[in-house]
């Protein structure tokens, strides 16, 4: 399928999560292509300045578990929807265990019923490779491994969220696709306690502090550029051979960690090097590689970003946006437009 991105023009889709990385990349590339996108998000692990300003780009600010706001979004019948809002990650799941359960259990199921009594023509849920496969598969991941033995409530939940689209695909035979991310980076994602390494190091480093690594270095993860995550989502969102299958949506690389820290305190000149942390329980993945030959069958998933552009945008968007960056790193999240502008002035 050539045309797939031409698919969305004039079609209203449903992007959850909309405010954070993937989905306000997603969003501008929607709007891009003629599409009506509603965001939900409830800004509290994103930013509202994130948000793309565009025509035909509707924010509605609050949570999946949220009754009102559900039905509000909903009434514009959107006919894809992009289930990308969860609670995330895994320390915060280990945190906050209820939490996690009501947004990414609870918020999921929700999603799915509305979308059944609306009529959605295409549920795209965001699930996560790094929870899916456990500590044991072996590399490159593949999809017809899963495991039980999961370490994090977040883990737990995302898998939760796969068997659920399973259940509403075989009784309502709702047009679910189940894309599994790794460890997606670029423009878009704040710094923050509960976020992942990259804009957390990228931070730190363009700030002069030293980059805390768990372990020797040596670990592996498969990083993946926005961009490529968001074509894999388009694709996802139309294409008829995609419709109830899983898939990993990843680079096909390994990059080691110690080599990334390198990477970011070069090209941010920070000097401070690294300094040796602790490392996590619930953190048992010494490696991390996923096979994308299955994504590339069905919908013809090439990731083309190398790392290391994706990482110099990625520091770059830091640059353009360091003062609202530094806002909500230093305030978190959702922080008002009263205490930016006071953060911007001092």
């Amino acid at each position: 399928m050539t045309n797939y991105k031409d698919s969305y023009k004039g079609r209203t889709v449903l992007v959850t999560g909309g405010a954070g990385a993937i989905g306000s990349n997603l969003t501008r590339t929607l709007a891009g292509l003629g599409a009506q996108v509603i965001i939900l998000d409830d800004l509290s692990s994103a930013e509202r300045w994130n948000v793309p300003s565009l025509p035909g780009v509707m924010f509605v600010e609050g949570d999946v578990l949220d009754e009102i706001k559900l039905k509000r979004v909903f009434f514009d019948r959107p006919r894809v929807i992009f289930h990308l809002a969860a609670f995330f990650a895994n320390q915060n799941s280990l945190d906050h265990p209820e939490k996690d359960l009501l947004v990414n259990g609870m918020g999921t199921l929700r999603l799915l019923e509305y979308s059944v009594f609306t009529g959605v023509e295409r549920f795209v849920y965001a699930s996560s490779g790094c929870s899916i496969y456990g500590s044991s598969a072996p590399l490159p991941l593949k999809e017809e491994f899963m495991s039980l033995h999961l370490s994090t409530p977040y883990q737990i939940t995302k898998m939760l969220g796969e068997l659920y689209c399973n259940f509403f695909h075989h009784q309502y035979g709702l047009n679910v696709v189940k894309p599994r991310f790794f460890n997606s980076y670029g423009p878009g994602e704040v710094p923050g306690q509960y976020r992942n390494v990259i804009p957390n190091w990228i931070y730190w480093a363009m700030k002069g502090q030293p980059l805390p690594i768990t372990g020797s270095g040596e670990a592996t993860r498969d990083f993946t550029y926005v961009s490529d995550i968001v074509d894999g989502l388009l694709r996802a969102g139309v294409m008829e051979s995609a419709i109830g299958q899983e898939f990993n949506l990843a680079s096909g690389a390994e990059t080691r960690i110690g080599d990334l820290a390198d990477m970011i305190n070069k090209a941010t000149g920070n000097k401070a090097g690294t300094l040796v942390a602790s490392q996590r329980k619930w953190d048992t993945k010494s490696r991390l590689l996923a096979s994308i030959d299955r994504a590339r069958e069905l919908i013809g998933y090439d990731p083309a970003t190398p790392f290391e552009q994706g990482l110099q945008n990625t520091i770059q968007w830091f640059r353009d946006n360091w003062s609202l960056i530094e806002a909500s790193a230093r305030f978190g999240p959702g922080v008002s437009s009263a205490v930016r502008e006071k953060v911007q002035g001092t």
